[in-house]
């Protein structure tokens, strides 16, 4: 059962530039008009809230929001990044990775002091 997602922005019927503040005030909207408890007997009621609650959850976080924002749904599908329903370990440490060497991180972790980090910490 192959289907075809909605843009999570379409979902939460916000602009692609909304702010958090207006995320969130869509999302308790939408929550709250598809809360499958407030429609009961209404199967289409809880795959729209769903739905609604997929979107907030990467539209919300601002590393999952760009994956989304250069990707799509792709970031988040199988054979994606890390693979799975969001990011996986190998997708975070790439990231990191690339971080690191952007600004200059990896050789202050790489170069090895000798000394353990605390090793000087007397109580």
């Amino acid at each position: 059962m192959s289907t075809t997602k909605r843009c999570y922005y379409e979902t939460l019927e916000v602009e692609r530039n909304a702010d958090d503040s207006t995320l969130k005030s869509a999302f308790r909207k939408l929550a709250m008009k598809w809360h499958p408890d407030r429609n009961p007997g209404d199967p289409q009621c809880e795959i729209k809230f769903k739905e609604i609650n997929e979107a907030y959850e990467i539209l919300k976080d601002s590393d999952k929001r760009a994956a989304y924002d250069r990707y799509g749904h792709a970031a988040f599908e199988q054979g994606g990044f890390g693979g799975g329903a969001g990011f996986g370990a190998g997708f975070a440490s790439s990231f990191s990775d690339i971080f690191e060497d952007l600004f200059g991180m990896a050789s202050q972790r790489g170069r090895g002091t000798g000394r353990e980090r605390g090793a000087d910490l007397r109580y």
